[in-house]
């Protein structure tokens, strides 16, 4: 048996409903993880091209847009196990230019901004308040990394109730396997993992139905 006719086989792969009041978290594309003079980050411009696609027009038709960051307080440091085994992570301070949105998303003064200590964008933060107060059913999920932050990122959001999207190009990561194999087991087990153009064909059609 395949690898896919195993998944098919225990019930995995079903595809998401969609529903009618879209939103939008693009996580972690801070210049930390997006600007290669820092040893935390990749070269992500197309992925950020990428998302800033779907950012523009969901932004024109009143779609939320929330981004995320990841910042600590010095007196964290120490304290947090995550810096333990993410050392790298601990560069991530308040005030730094590493924890600031890369202007390249287009980020926008009136788009929230996220902090969290964590992988996940929801834990221990407001987010998922927010989608609720703006009534958002079907989440996109874009950012960084796919094997990491935008991971526990989608499995938190199907676990506080939202269907999930994933754009599969709107998603970096530092090495090509990680983001492929989480990529392929999001689709199988958390959310419809597809591309911008199918995302941005979704957003228009609700726009024209709206």
């Amino acid at each position: 048996m395949s690898q896919q006719e195993t998944y098919k086989t225990a019930g995995f792969g079903q595809p998401v409903p969609r529903g009618m009041r879209p939103g939008i978290v693009v996580v972690d594309f801070t210049y930390g993880f997006t600007d290669t003079i820092y040893p935390t980050a990749a070269d992500m411009s197309p992925e950020i091209a990428a998302t800033r696609r779907l950012t523009d027009l969901a932004r024109a038709r009143g779609i939320p847009v929330i981004y995320t960051t990841i910042a600590y307080h010095q007196g964290e440091l120490t304290m947090l196990p995550w810096l333990r085994k993410a050392t790298g992570m601990a560069a991530l301070v308040e005030g730094s230019r590493l924890v600031e949105i890369d202007a390249a998303t287009g980020i926008q003064p009136g788009d929230p901004i996220i902090t969290k200590k964590g992988a996940s964008a929801f834990h221990g933060t407001a987010l998922a308040a927010l989608l609720t107060g703006v009534g958002v059913d079907t989440l996109v999920v874009a950012g960084a990394t796919t094997s990491g932050c935008v991971r526990a990122t989608v499995v938190d959001a199907v676990q506080s109730g939202f269907n999930v999207l994933v754009p599969g190009d709107c998603c970096a990561d530092r090495a090509q396997r990680p983001h492929e194999a989480n990529l392929y087991d999001m689709h199988q087990k958390y959310a419809d993992v597809t591309d911008a153009d199918d995302i941005e064909r979704w957003l228009i059609s609700l726009s024209d139905h709206g």
